[in-house]
C-alpha cells in the first residue's frame, strides 16, 4: 500500500509540477513580452521621416535607460537599403535583424547575439508614411531578470511539491497504520483464542471489522458444531457396538452352541449401525465445504430409472417444478430419495407419486412422495424413524432407511414428516429441504 501510495503521489506531483512550472512560466514571460511590445509600440508612435527619407523620433523615449550604454535594453529601426537607426544603449553595437521574412505582427524570439547578455528580442515590419522602405522596429531586453524570476519560481514551486509529497506520504503511512491497526486486533484476538481456550471473540472492535469478526465466530461455532457432531457420533457408534460386542464375546466364553445364530444376528445389528453412522458421517463432510447444490429433477429421475428396475410392475409419476434446486450435495440427495421411493415401491400397492415444489417462491422446497399402500398409523410415525424400527417384518430390509432419510435431511436444515396421502390412500412422505441460495 505505501509502495502504490508513494508511486501515485509522484506521478501525480511530477505531473502537476510539470504543468503548473509551464504555466507560471508561459505567464512571467508573457507579462515579459507585453513589456517589449509596449516600448515597440511606443517607437512605432514616434517615429517619423524626415526629409531624406530616413527615420527620426520627433520625441523620445521616456524610459532613460535606452539613453545609458549596455543598460540591458535596446531598441533599434532597421530599413533595406538605409542605415540603422540604434538607440544610445546600443553604443558600439547593434541588434541582427531577421531579414529573411517580413513580420506584420510582433514576433518574438531569444537571441544569443551578445555573448555576456541572453536577449529576448521582439520585431515587426512596417512602413511608414511617406516612405516605400520597410522598416524593422527591434526591441530587445536582456533576459537576466526573466530568468531571474522564473527560476524563483521553479524553486518555490520544487520545494512547496517536495513538502506537499513528503506530507502526503506521511498522511498515507498514517492511514495505512490506523486504517490497519483493526486487523492487528483481530490477530491479537484470534491469538487469544489459541492460547487461552476462549472459543468466540470478543473484544470490542471497530464497526469497520465487525463483519469479519461476525463471520469469523460463525465459522468457530460450525468448527465447534461439526466437532463436536463427529464427538457425538463416535460415542453413539461405541455405544451401539458395545452390548453385541459383550453378547459374542459372553456366547463365545460360555462355549454357547448357537454361537454362529448370534454371530450372524448381532453382526447384522452392528451393521447397521455402522452404516447408519457412515451415512451421517459423508453428509457431515460433505456439508462442511458451505456449496452444497443438487438439482431435483435429474437427481428424482435418476432415482426413479433405478427403482423401476426392481420394481417393474409399479407405476411411477413424476410431475412439478423442473427448475427446482436444493443446498444439499446430489449424493446425499440421491441416498435420500432412493430410499422414499424405493420404500414406497416396496410398501405400496403398486403406485407412486413423486411431486416436486409445488411453490418455487417459497424459502424451501418441498418434495411430496406417495403410495397407495396400507399407510403407517398416526401412533408409529414418530417410533419409525428409530434406528432399526420396522412395521413390516415378512420383507428384506435392516430399518434403517427412514432414520438415515431423516438424520442426513436435519444435516442439511431439512425435516420429513409422515402422513396420509388424500389421492393415493397410502403413506405421504413430505421431504423438507433449504432451497440453494436462500439463508
Amino acid at each position: 500500500m505505501m509502495l502504490i501510495s508513494a508511486a501515485w503521489i509522484f506521478v501525480l506531483l511530477l505531473g502537476g509540477g510539470i504543468a503548473l512550472n509551464r504555466t507560471l512560466t508561459n505567464l512571467v514571460e508573457r507579462n515579459f513580452d507585453e513589456q517589449l511590445e509596449y516600448v515597440q509600440t511606443a517607437l512605432l508612435s514616434s517615429a517619423e521621416i524626415d526629409n531624406w527619407g530616413d527615420v527620426q523620433l520627433y520625441r523620445p523615449l521616456g524610459d532613460q535607460r535606452f539613453l545609458e550604454p549596455n543598460s540591458g535594453v535596446y531598441w533599434q529601426i532597421s530599413g533595406e537599403g538605409r542605415e540603422s537607426f540604434p538607440s544610445r544603449s546600443l553604443w558600439d553595437r547593434s541588434l541582427a535583424v531577421q531579414g529573411d521574412h517580413i513580420d506584420d505582427e510582433p514576433h518574438f524570439y531569444n537571441s544569443n547575439q551578445f555573448a555576456d547578455e541572453p536577449l529576448r528580442v521582439v520585431e515587426r515590419t512596417v512602413i511608414l508614411p511617406g516612405s516605400d522602405v520597410r522598416w524593422t522596429f527591434t526591441v530587445a531586453s536582456a533576459r537576466g531578470e526573466l530568468d531571474a524570476q522564473i527560476r524563483r519560481i521553479q524553486s518555490i514551486l520544487f520545494w512547496s511539491f517536495v513538502v506537499l509529497a513528503l506530507g502526503l506520504l506521511m498522511l498515507a503511512a498514517l492511514q495505512s497504520y490506523y486504517g490497519l491497526r483493526p486487523l492487528r486486533r483481530v490477530r491479537l484476538a484470534i491469538q487469544r483464542i489459541r492460547t487461552t481456550g476462549r472459543n468466540r471473540v470478543t473484544d470490542p472492535l471497530p464497526l469497520e471489522v465487525q463483519p469479519l469478526v461476525e463471520e469469523l465466530n460463525s465459522l468457530l461455532e460450525h468448527s465447534e458444531r461439526q466437532a463436536e457432531e463427529a464427538r457425538t457420533h463416535a460415542g453413539n457408534l461405541a455405544h451401539a457396538l458395545k452390548t453385541p460386542l459383550t453378547v459374542l464375546t459372553n456366547a463365545a466364553t460360555a462355549k454357547d452352541p448357537k454361537l454362529a445364530e448370534l454371530v450372524f444376528r448381532e453382526t447384522k445389528t452392528m451393521q447397521r449401525h455402522v452404516e447408519h453412522h457412515l451415512a451421517r458421517a459423508r453428509a457431515v463432510g460433505r456439508r462442511s465445504t458451505g456449496l452444497a447444490r443438487a438439482e431435483v429433477w435429474p437427481s428424482a429421475e435418476s432415482v426413479l430409472r433405478a427403482v423401476t428396475r426392481i420394481y417393474g410392475d409399479t407405476r411411477f409419476d413424476l410431475d412439478g417444478n423442473k427448475d427446482a434446486v436444493v443446498g444439499i450435495e446430489r449424493q446425499d440427495l440421491d441416498e435420500i430419495l432412493g430410499n422414499l421411493i424405493e420404500n414406497a415401491a416396496k410398501y405400496g400397492g403398486g403406485s407412486v407419486f413423486v411431486t416436486i415444489d409445488t411453490k418455487p417462491e417459497a424459502p424451501q422446497c418441498v418434495i411430496w412422495i406417495e403410495d397407495d399402500g396400507m399407510g403407517i398409523p398416526e401412533k408409529e410415525r414418530e417410533r419409525i424413524f428409530d434406528r432399526g424400527a420396522r412395521l413390516d417384518t415378512g420383507k428384506p430390509g435392516t430399518g434403517l432407511g427412514l432414520a438415515i432419510v431423516r438424520d442426513v435431511a436435519e444435516i442439511y436444515g431439512g425435516t420429513v414428516e409422515l402422513d396420509e396421502s388424500e389421492d393415493l390412500g397410502g403413506l405421504l412422505v413430505r421431504l423438507i429441504l433449504p432451497r440453494y441460495g436462500v439463508q
